[in-house]
């Protein structure tokens, strides 16, 4: 009989320990999940138990996440250092063959750095990316509107920057971290209802995963929207673009085929967190791209 699977466990990334939940067989393919901002790694319970029946499904509480370590400088939080995490997760769940790589959010912008790294090419056998776009992607999309104005182009850019509200306020000094410690730590599950309409149960940890977070923000928007890289994916992508998201919108996910080659985009009539309040559409979607 196979070894009993161990739930959870640590692994010591580059800069200090991840932790690291599974679900399923071990044998079967590897579905690594990245969880978003302010999530951790629970978030992926409901999608996993779904995913488990076939695959042996991974999540990890990223860096500032869960009981993951939590590093205190901006920088520490830089899509290179993200990476390194990434790669010292998969060298111990799937060293010898590439794994189903799933993203949202934060989590998805993360994996938009995975799946365009050339030293990785060969470890990630599929990406599914949802509500999260690459911070490159997005500098040249808004390069392209603003450069060659049009009506339709001006008003994509406009949409997008009213959905951004949120990421102008991470950058302020002092007040995304008060408004953690005294208001969205305790309130976060009554935001998510009355915004997403998504009951979600109060965590502990909730004001950390939201204080540490924000470094994400800050150490990656602006130089990347601004000295955008070309960043092309090695393998095959598939865009889940929930058409009631209040953060992300549809048209960023427009022209990607200019950088995913083998791309799938499927709009979902779904909200942001549609993995905690849509589990199964996400799930089959996730298993429907692995199929293909």
């Amino acid at each position: 009989m196979p070894a009993p699977l161990t739930p959870s466990f640590e692994i010591q990334g580059p800069d200090g320990h991840l932790a690291v939940r599974q679900w399923g067989q071990p044998g079967r393919p590897v579905v690594l999940c990245v969880h978003g901002y302010p999530d951790n790694s629970s978030k992926w319970e409901a999608v996993a138990d779904l995913l488990a029946r076939d695959f042996h499904v991974v999540a990890y509480d990223v860096r500032g996440a869960g009981q993951s370590f939590k590093p205190g400088r901006t920088d520490a939080y830089a899509l290179p250092r993200l990476t390194e995490d990434f790669r010292a997760v998969i060298d111990v769940v799937s060293p010898h063959a590439p794994v189903h790589l799933v993203g949202h959010d934060w989590g998805s912008v993360q994996c938009w750095e995975f799946v365009t790294d050339p030293s990785l090419k060969g470890r990630i056998a599929s990406y599914t990316s949802c509500s999260g776009p690459c911070l490159d992607h997005v500098g040249h999309w808004m390069r392209d509107r603003l450069r060659r104005p049009s009506p339709r182009g001006l008003a994509q850019v406009a949409v997008q920057l009213v959905k951004s509200w949120y990421v102008y306020l991470f950058h302020l000094p002092w007040l995304p971290e008060l408004l953690w410690r005294g208001v969205f730590g305790r309130q976060w599950h009554l935001f998510m209802r009355w915004l997403e309409r998504t009951p979600v149960p109060p965590r502990d940890g909730q004001t950390e995963d939201g204080l540490f977070g924000v470094n994400l923000y800050r150490a990656n928007f602006l130089p990347r929207l601004l000295r955008p890289g070309l960043r092309v994916a090695h393998a095959p992508v598939q865009v889940l673009v929930p058409t009631g998201d209040h953060f992300v919108s549809p048209a960023l996910s427009e022209d990607l085929g200019r950088w995913a080659p083998a791309l799938r985009r499927r709009e979902l009539d779904a909200g942001h967190w549609i993995t905690l309040k849509h589990p199964e559409l996400f799930a089959r979607a996730v298993r429907e791209f692995i199929a293909a």
